[in-house]
């Protein structure tokens, strides 16, 4: 990482966070925001490699600026941390383009490592929140079908069974363990599953998951 958007109102525990970031990601250049404005302006004068974002702060929400930097700076990644694990909060975040959603609530340690896991391309998201989103899309699977107008995605069935894996919420290491590859290698399958169904989150894979009927195996 070189340049970290960090968003929170809060000043104590914007100190804690930028700590923890700095020890997950020692090289980078920390900017920080308490408000949205201020985040967007940064946006538009910075190019940055991942935005850390609260959502309720003082001039609005924090789903703004995760959508200002999918549309400005689509390399870039977004992940949420905030107090808020109900679906009108989670949910928006994650169409608006956020790759991973944490709660601040989780200890201190299981955040620095979620977020180490994205040199891995794994999205950090809170065991909480993966259950939410993997029950939310399950619930749907049976009663939602794949639009006739959308064309079909050529995925091969090994990719298939990564991506269903991926839906459920493993993560890369448990998915390696269970196909008997290593890591990297579901990495690059994960990679190349994104890139066929043109998503950027856990979440929006495991809606392709489900329009491809992948939940009714």
């Amino acid at each position: 990482m070189k340049n970290i958007l960090l968003l929170e109102d809060l000043p104590e525990i914007r100190r804690w966070l930028k700590a923890l970031v700095l020890q997950v990601f020692p090289d980078s250049t920390i900017v920080e925001a308490a408000r949205v404005h201020d985040a967007l302006e940064q946006i538009s004068a910075v190019k940055f490699d991942l935005a850390l974002v609260d959502l309720g702060l003082p001039d609005g929400s924090g789903v703004d600026v995760v959508a200002a930097l999918r549309e400005q700076q689509p390399e870039a990644q977004s992940v949420v941390v905030t107090i808020h694990d109900d679906d009108d909060h989670l949910f928006p975040a994650l169409q608006a383009g956020a790759f991973g959603y944490l709660l601040k609530e989780q200890a201190r340690e299981l955040i620095a490592e979620q977020l180490n896991r994205m040199s891995q391309g794994e999205p950090p998201l809170s065991p909480s929140i993966a259950r939410r989103v993997i029950a939310h899309f399950a619930s749907h699977s049976r009663r939602q079908a794949r639009p006739q107008n959308m064309p079909a995605v050529a995925l091969t069935e090994r990719e298939n069974e990564v991506l269903l894996r991926v839906a459920k919420g493993f993560t890369l290491p448990e998915i390696g363990v269970q196909l008997s590859l290593s890591r990297h290698t579901i990495a690059d399958y994960v990679k190349q599953i994104y890139r066929k169904l043109n998503v950027s989150s856990r979440a929006e894979a495991a809606l392709e998951a489900q329009r491809l009927g992948l939940f009714r195996r």
